[in-house]
């Protein structure tokens, strides 16, 4: 949620962080919307007056025995009572209006974010490791799956339809693997703490953590008006709801591995074969809530502990830097980390890391304080992929692939593998 008290002070600015996001003279549009707010405001608290003198004056007039003033008074009281409650009805729906019309509109990207339209125009920064050579024609995951007989798409699209995955045997060990893999190196080596939260939420943490109304769409929503988290950044930020945190406890940082369900509004034909975009998925997911002084320095941290994955698991990989047509709708800034998948081709997303600046923090009045003092303010929040566990499935399967169709298991998950070093099609 924006500033609507900074925007008035900053139209200039306000409207050139917009436009970089391709928006134009939304400052024009907001204070005016405020102003008509403000106004009435007034107007209500004029009523409200008249009815307390109108009141008081009704006692003087009894007092005094003067009934017909003290009938006509009561009179006016009676009118204001209904005037007042028009006037209130009319401020929550005036509030709601420039609420909402806050709630639309992204957050303003940081200075050093690069302008441009779409995924072209992001930057690389850091490029880690090279490209295997396998020494043969590479398949995609879903060849390598099936032909293992541990993926099944037929079956999986019968009880569900498109979009979903049965993962079996051995190459369901291995994501399991990969989910407690990372769940052990943040917790041990990164400070995370894990949580295991739930999988359902309501409007106001959906609200609070920028999903809705923008994205509600993207959602899918349970009978009892719930609604399935499109990840855990949504229950782990809104832990932090309505809380005035010691400044000197922050950062707080935690991890949960949990399933994901998104209904992919917009996607179709893309991504169609395989397990890359899916209606269900679990991701290994990072969230922050620190002081607004150490948000910047944290977004690199949770960028490097992502990063952390991907060099421990032996994968190529490439960060860049989302220019502002690319960026998420509540972030400030986001890194990309883009594994190389050698049955594709091409590089694909695999952690997106997003420092959100107050924007999640005003919707959800989050604050901190600092100890012996009386004011608060706001925190930052972050959240980052750390990683995505299909994905690090897919990439493992395409990179550690051989030319007969068995993958070999990257050292650093044969412990969770029961020592298996190689995954072979079952017998």
């Amino acid at each position: 949620m924006l500033d609507i008290k900074w925007i008035r002070e900053n139209p200039t600015a306000f409207d050139a962080a917009m436009a970089k996001r391709g928006l134009e003279n939304e400052a024009g549009r907001l204070i005016a919307l405020d102003e008509a707010r403000r106004s009435h405001v007034g107007s209500v608290q004029a009523l409200q007056e008249r009815r307390n003198a109108a009141s008081k004056d009704i006692g003087k007039a009894m007092a005094s025995k003067d009934q017909a003033r003290a009938d006509a008074l009561k009179a006016e009281v009676a009118k204001l009572k209904d005037d007042l409650q028009a006037g209130e009805a009319k401020e929550r729906a005036l509030d709601e209006e420039l609420k909402h019309a806050l709630s639309v509109l992204p957050n303003m990207p940081l200075d050093e974010v690069p302008v441009g339209k779409d995924e072209s125009d992001n930057v690389e920064v850091r490029l880690v490791g090279e490209k295997p050579a396998l020494g043969f024609a590479p398949r995609e995951h879903f060849e390598l799956g099936e032909a293992l007989g541990m993926m099944d798409f037929e079956r999986a699209a019968k009880m569900s339809g498109s979009r979903f995955t049965i993962v079996s045997g051995k190459l369901a060990r291995l994501e399991r693997a990969l989910g407690q893999f990372m769940l052990d190196l943040h917790t041990a080596d990164h400070g995370y703490r894990e949580i295991n939260p739930p999988l359902l939420v309501n409007d106001a943490a959906a609200y609070g953590t920028d999903k809705l109304p923008k994205f509600g769409d993207d959602l899918f929503r349970t009978t009892d008006g719930r609604w399935l988290i499109p990840t855990a950044e949504v229950p782990l930020t809104y832990m932090a709801a309505g809380e005035i945190l010691a400044e000197e406890e922050l950062p707080l940082r935690y991890t949960a591995q949990t399933a994901c369900f998104r209904s992919e509004a917009g996607s179709a034909g893309r991504d169609t074969r395989g397990m890359l975009r899916q209606h269900q998925f679990t991701k290994v997911e990072l969230v922050s809530v620190t002081t607004p002084e150490t948000s910047l320095e944290e977004h690199e941290r949770m960028t490097a502990s992502a990063e952390q994955v991907l060099k421990l698991l032996g994968l190529h990989f490439r960060t860049v830097v989302l220019c502002t047509g690319d960026m998420g709708f509540g972030a400030q800034k986001t890194y990309d980390l883009e594994v190389w998948l050698p049955g594709q081709d091409a590089y694909r997303e695999i952690s997106s890391c997003s420092v959100c600046g107050d924007f999640q923090a005003r919707r959800m009045n989050a604050r901190c304080r600092k100890a012996g003092d009386k004011a608060t303010r706001f925190v930052h929040t972050l959240n980052g992929s750390g990683v995505a566990v299909g994905r690090a499935l897919i990439a493992v399967m395409e990179n550690y692939q051989n030319a007969d169709g068995s993958i070999t298991v990257p050292e650093v998950l044969r412990p969770y593998m029961g020592g298996l070093e190689t995954i072979n099609k079952s017998a």
